[in-house]
């Protein structure tokens, strides 16, 4: 595919992943429409690069053939979608929304509908490792929607991704998603209690950490733990506790929704929430096993 074949793409949500994201699309040569964020620098880095900033989701929208969203709550995207200015009521026909964030799959079926009345259409499409790995387009991807707009993004998804999944239709993404982050974020809480556990009880961390990791309970997010608790890296999994929180209550709704008793996440959500409360809601998650530890020697 050639520079003047690739659609020009305009991008809600320059944090950590989402200006990852587009420096990695530019360096592809993706013309790209970009709007103000809380933090300046990855908009005018951007733009710099050769971006045009837009004034309103509505211009964005107006520029581009594919709307991207990376924020950070599903009230954040209706924010953008919804409104005069927003992106559904300027949206051109055949246009293609793609919401890259984890968001609440009720809010992701209505946002579909109400675009499918102006002609357009839209994935979800959740991610999955860091930024870093967005800059090297090495994302996982669990695209969801159509088979047809699949294929249309198909291309995009893979500059970005290493593995991409489309797997079902319209908000099947944000579902697994959302199941994905509870099942990540019990395991950072338990193992952070695991590790002030054995400081409590005289054990040292390297040695719970040899032991278990020897077994079946290795994994990729136990070392991302690992990483902050006995090596002091703090940022290997920029993913912070506030939004961490913000998912597993996503969860918790989800699962009320469904009529389902959630037997586990309410004592990860507490124990988020109670991180959150104390002011550690900008700390990355693997500095819960810090707040644990905090917390315990407080007892």
């Amino acid at each position: 595919m050639t520079n003047t074949e690739k659609p020009a793409i305009g991008f809600i949500g320059l944090g950590l992943m989402g200006s990852a994201m587009v420096a990695r699309l530019q360096s592809l040569g993706y013309p790209m429409t970009v709007i103000a964020h809380k933090k300046r620098e990855a908009v005018e880095a951007a733009v710099t690069r050769g971006a045009i900033e837009a004034k309103s989701p509505g211009e964005l929208a107006r520029a581009s053939q594919i709307v991207m969203l990376c924020v950070d709550t599903s009230a954040s995207v209706e924010a953008n979608m919804f409104g005069p200015e927003g992106v559904i009521a300027n949206i051109r026909p055949g246009s293609l929304v793609i919401d890259f964030g984890t968001s609440i799959p009720q809010s992701t079926l209505k946002l579909e509908a109400a675009l499918r009345v102006k002609g357009s259409s839209m994935m979800d499409a959740p991610l999955g490792r860091t930024p870093d790995h967005a800059i090297d387009g090495l994302l996982n991807i669990m695209s969801a929607g159509s088979e047809e707009d699949f294929n249309r993004a198909k291309p995009v998804f893979e500059d970005l991704g290493e593995n991409v999944f489309h797997v079902g239709t319209i908000s099947v993404g944000h579902t697994l998603k959302l199941i994905n982050n509870f099942f990540a974020m019990t395991t950072v809480c338990a193992l952070s209690e695991a590790f002030a556990m054995a400081d409590l009880a005289g054990l040292n961390r390297k040695t719970l950490y040899n032991v278990m990791a020897s077994g079946p309970l290795h994994s990729g997010m136990m070392d991302f733990i690992k990483a902050n608790a006995i090596d002091g890296t703090k940022d290997m999994l920029a993913f912070s506790i506030a939004n961490a929180r913000k998912d597993i209550g996503y969860y918790s709704n989800m699962a009320d929704d469904l009529g389902a008793p959630s037997f586990m996440s309410p004592a990860t959500k507490q124990v988020m929430s109670l991180a959150f409360s104390s002011g550690w809601g900008d700390n990355m998650v693997p500095e819960m096993v810090d707040f644990v530890t905090s917390t315990f020697a407080k007892k």
